[in-house]
């Protein structure tokens, strides 16, 4: 069985922003009207800015989101960078587009892996459906709201997705990765402001992980 593809994020919670105070007269009103919707179009530019940066609002603050893939000896596959307010599975097919596993012999990197373990958040009909077209052994968990959906149609709602819990023990693998990528000071805290840096410091601290795993094997 080749390497296993995992992945692990972190969710945050979004706030609203602040909200005006009501004016008397018309020619107040009026104008705190015009400047509301200033504030407003001024705050869709900057959320795009940091949308395209990778950084996304939440009760901490500026958050960011990594979707990290990783094979069982805990280290990084392919990883990818969105706004810390965006959900798990949009960093699907970042992630995938990026896989590359190197093969033992001559020939091409691999672009799938085996098997894909994932958590709950990535049980979709659409992630189960690109999965097994490419011919990818999904380890996902189902959601409980699809198994109750599932039951309640009764002979009509099909079988139940295949869910190997013994291979899915493995998962833990890439939850220990993220432990070590955010040994790195510049991982943990994200110290970068551009994406294009941070995505560099996340690149050199996978090359690191890497090398300690070569230096390990030779020992």
């Amino acid at each position: 069985m080749g390497p296993q593809m995992v992945m692990a994020l972190v969710a945050v919670v979004l706030v609203t922003g602040p909200r005006g105070v009501s004016a008397q007269h018309e020619g107040e009103e009026a104008q705190l009207e015009q400047r509301r919707a200033q504030r407003r179009q001024l705050r869709v530019v900057c959320e795009g800015a940091r949308a395209r940066e990778g950084l996304g609002r939440s009760r901490g603050g500026l958050t960011s989101k990594i979707h990290l893939a990783a094979d069982r000896r805990m280290r990084v596959l392919a990883h990818a960078v969105s706004p810390g307010q965006r959900a798990d599975p949009r960093g699907f097919d970042p992630v995938m587009t990026r896989l590359r596993i190197l093969r033992k012999g001559p020939g091409r990197p691999r672009t799938r892996p085996d098997v894909l373990l994932a958590d709950k958040a990535y049980s979709s009909a659409g992630i189960r459906a690109h999965l097994r077209r490419r011919g990818i052994k999904a380890v996902i968990p189902v959601k409980d709201d699809q198994a109750a959906a599932r039951a309640k149609k009764g002979s009509r709602g099909g079988r139940p997705p295949v869910f190997d819990e013994v291979t899915y023990c493995d998962r833990n693998t890439v939850e220990r990765a993220v432990a070590r990528l955010k040994r790195f000071r510049g991982v943990a805290l994200r110290t970068d402001k551009r994406l294009y840096v941070y995505n560099g410091t996340l690149t050199v601290a996978a090359i690191s992980l890497w090398l300690r795993d070569l230096t390990r094997q030779a020992r």
